[in-house]
């Protein structure tokens, strides 16, 4: 019998109707080049990300991984006369399931963060699957990393105090980072903010199941995303943790871990096992499962209660990490 999957929140479900006539739940293979042409990528292009003066806007292309293209890099500083000291970074990971996205998609809400803790953003663009599989997608994450630790000082940042942030696809990537420069020994994040992250590539959780052709991203278009970035590989024994962090073995000696996921969406399940797997190595995890949330309830519909508590929690944890 199929599994019934679990009530939305009434002020979810209700935008969640006007959702549905703009994007389907099960994105496929040929809806990738019209999703990257829709208006989630170009009214992003058109933002005003100074938000009202407060921030300095520059695009810098910086090297990416060794024998690759250059990468971009939206840099992000606050306009405002810096207090005693350096300011700390959020290194922004946008999401889009590996196949869709730009720096700018996303990035606001680390902006309003950013704007309360006094912080820089830097927000990095990285290639795209199905052109580029595993590993350029992560790499060019870990590169543009490299390059904001070493030249924190040039905008005034401290590379000891670089929170790494992502969303759903942004977030299984900053969980990959954090893996990778765990392993590299390279710089070290303060701590990851995950946001119903994607770090599964096997598909096969009760919550995924539950999910299929409900909500926003179901098991078909987390399919999509991880054979575009896997291609044959998707779901098999040989999988690292570098492209699908579940896959990790050793979850012991990361930074501290902020996750969180709705109780309606596919990433459920893998959400709460990644974390309970970080405690079980002797990590630091808080863990929020907001009741009846789809997958980006929190970008959808701001409004709703259950997403202002989301973000307020998200904020609460990192003014804690970054202001001790």
């Amino acid at each position: 019998m199929p599994s019934v999957p679990p009530p939305f929140d009434p002020e979810l479900a209700a935008a969640l109707e006007g959702i549905k006539e703009m994007m389907s739940p099960g994105l496929t293979t040929d809806d990738i080049a019209e999703v990257r042409r829709g208006p989630a990528i170009t009214l992003s292009a058109q933002l005003d990300l100074t938000m009202d003066g407060a921030f300095d806007i520059e695009d810098r292309d910086v090297p990416g991984p060794a024998g690759e293209p250059a990468i971009s890099l939206l840099i992000c500083r606050p306009t405002a006369p810096r207090a005693a000291g350096a300011r700390p970074v959020i290194y922004y990971v946008h999401g889009g399931g590996m196949v869709i996205g730009t720096n700018r998609v996303g990035v606001t809400g680390a902006l309003e963060w950013a704007r309360e803790l006094d912080a820089v953003v830097v927000s990095v663009e990285y290639r795209l699957a199905p052109e580029h599989p595993h590993p350029a997608p992560v790499e060019d994450v870990y590169a543009g990393l490299v390059w904001t630790a070493e030249h924190a000082a040039e905008f005034g940042a401290d590379p000891e105090r670089i929170v790494i942030a992502g969303a759903s696809a942004g977030g299984g990537l900053c969980a990959a980072l954090a893996l990778l420069t765990r392993d590299r020994e390279g710089p070290r994040p303060l701590g990851q903010l995950l946001m119903y992250p994607m770090l599964d590539d096997r598909n096969d959780t009760p919550s995924a199941r539950q999910m299929e052709g409900v909500g926003v991203w179901d098991r078909t278009a987390n399919e999509t995303g991880w054979t575009a970035l896997l291609g044959d590989r998707r779901g098999g024994p040989d999988v690292p943790p570098y492209a699908a962090p579940a896959r990790a073995e050793d979850l012991a000696g990361l930074p501290p871990a902020f996750l969180d996921v709705g109780s309606a969406e596919t990433f459920r399940d893998e959400v709460v096992t990644y974390a309970s797997r970080i405690w079980q190595a002797g990590g630091v995890a808080e863990l929020h499962v907001w009741p009846g949330g789809f997958h980006g309830f929190d970008g959808f519909v701001p409004q709703a209660a259950v997403s202002q508590a989301s973000r307020s929690a998200q904020f609460a944890w990192l003014r804690r990490l970054l202001k001790g």
